[in-house]
């Protein structure tokens, strides 16, 4: 099954590459969807994968466990959906090769199931630096001045992020080299072992660790590629990196916060990534304050979601099972956000409120969805990430951390007026009347299309759904991943 999800994006990405015709080349994005949909189905369906051999001797680098199914859940679903929205999207945009775009995106696919699947930390992070290598060309797309700063700087931050990740990859490794002790990546072995690890080299490789794959998922105060990134790349590719690489960078380093819960250090875990979490919160609320640019304000809404989950994962305990429902519901939101947003950007040629005015009179489907996405992302009932976000805070009184549950109320607030501004100026007033020109790198004006609509409002469906019932299967699933790294069932 694991070499299955791995390899068919990736034989589907060479026939993408080899295939001559720009018409028919982005279908292949939606039948890779439906592909690793039937078989995340048949590994979720059969309850004998978590532990079971998958390759003859290599048990220690296939197997999935509970965190593992419930990211590529995330991950699955969310790039079933945008296939679709990418096959309307680049119908419009038959100005631009699309043989690069839709390899890079098949590239991603493979690579983030790779991580979701391997058990070796190794593995995990080639994995995850083949990843930043298959989305960095996505972010160029529109061939502008700006993209292009865009795509280096997420290459350079990304590329100092993924090393110091590798440290720390190394100094895990290093921390077992003990008597009676097995140097190895291999998570298991480690989790087995972990009461007997160095805690010096333990706690240094998780520092090390949390400052890369935290670049990797935009934590402050090393989210500064993700602006420019998110803020330039397609609306369908901030979908990707939004709620795809940021969900597979925070199991990655779930991976490591699992060693540290089973050798007893989680209070040192919670010194560290509590504050880290209120930090990307501040910073994120402080920029979303006057800020023009809607598509750089999901950016620093991005930032604020991953502050959330670290916040979350410091408080532990109760707190857990709300963190990783979170995962769900963010990325969910996140699709519905930046697939709107791109819709908008599109209609208008621009994606500062000084040009995009009255989204409802014109482009009314995506303006209602972005408007509700957002009261969904902060916070807002009965959408899905009240739930979540709800759950964690409800795990902060309990545990008796009053200060942190009181700044992280503070900062959704701020969050809440500073976005709320934003995105009223864009889906409220009068549109203008004569069509504006298109920003330098902008893509061509035209309105909705069903495969540019359709695709929004079911994620959005799934946001309210979740919003008001977790089906037992999900609540199970994420339970059984609480348990598997170290939190109470």
């Amino acid at each position: 099954m694991a070499v299955a999800m791995i390899f068919l994006p990736l034989l589907l990405a060479g026939l993408a590459a080899l295939l001559p015709s720009g018409r028919i080349r982005p279908w292949i994005l939606p039948l890779a969807g439906l592909g690793q949909a039937g078989f995340l189905t048949a590994a979720l369906l059969d309850p004998a994968l978590e532990g079971i051999e998958l390759l003859p001797g290599a048990s220690t680098l296939f197997r999935l466990d509970a965190p593992g199914r419930l990211t590529l859940l995330v991950i699955t679903g969310l790039f079933l959906v945008c296939s679709f929205y990418a096959a309307g999207y680049l119908q419009h945009r038959k100005e631009r090769p699309n043989r690069v775009f839709v390899v890079g995106l098949l590239g991603f696919l493979a690579g983030s199931t790779a991580v979701c699947w391997t058990r070796n930390l190794g593995l995990a992070w080639v994995a995850i630096e083949a990843t930043t290598l298959a989305t960095a060309p996505l972010i160029y797309f529109n061939h502008s001045k700006r993209s292009i700063e865009a795509t280096w700087k997420f290459l350079l931050v990304g590329s100092v992020g993924i090393a110091l990740a590798l440290l720390g990859t190394f100094f895990l490794a290093y921390s077992a080299l003990r008597p009676g002790l097995v140097a190895s990546l291999d998570l298991d072995t480690l989790l087995a072992q972990a009461p007997d690890l160095s805690k010096p080299w333990l706690h240094a490789a998780f520092i090390l660790v949390l400052v890369g794959y935290g670049t990797k998922m935009g934590l402050a105060p090393m989210h500064t590629w993700k602006p420019d990134a998110y803020g330039e790349a397609p609306g369908v590719v901030g979908a990707i990196f939004a709620g795809g690489v940021t969900s597979m960078a925070f199991l990655a380093f779930l991976r490591f916060y699992s060693v540290v819960a089973a050798a007893g250090e989680t209070a040192f875990a919670s010194r560290l990534l509590v504050p880290m979490g209120l930090l990307s919160m501040a910073v994120a609320a402080l920029f979303m304050i006057g800020q023009q640019d809607f598509k750089r304000m999901l950016a620093y809404s991005s930032v604020e979601h991953m502050g959330i989950l670290m916040i979350g994962l410091g408080i532990g305990g109760p707190a857990l099972f709300g963190t990783m429902l979170h995962l769900v519901t963010n990325g969910a939101t996140k699709g519905v956000l930046f697939l709107s947003a791109g819709n908008i950007h599109r209609s208008y040629g621009s994606k500062t409120t000084d040009k995009v005015r009255g989204a409802l009179r014109r482009i009314p489907l995506s303006a209602s969805l972005f408007l509700a996405a957002f009261l969904a992302i902060t916070g807002s009932p009965p959408f899905a990430p009240f739930v979540s976000e709800f759950a964690i805070l409800n795990g902060a009184f309990e545990a008796g951390r009053f200060a942190t549950a009181g700044a992280f109320l503070l900062f959704l607030f701020v969050v809440f007026v500073g976005m709320g501004r934003t995105v009223l100026k864009v889906v409220l007033g009068r549109a203008p009347e004569r069509e504006p020109t298109a920003e330098p790198g902008a893509p061509p004006l035209h309105g909705e299309g069903f495969w540019t609509a359709a695709p929004i409002l079911l994620l959005m469906a799934l946001v309210l759904f979740l919003g008001l019932a977790v089906p037992s299967p999900l609540a199970d699933l994420v339970s059984d991943s609480v348990a598997a790294i170290g939190g109470p069932r």
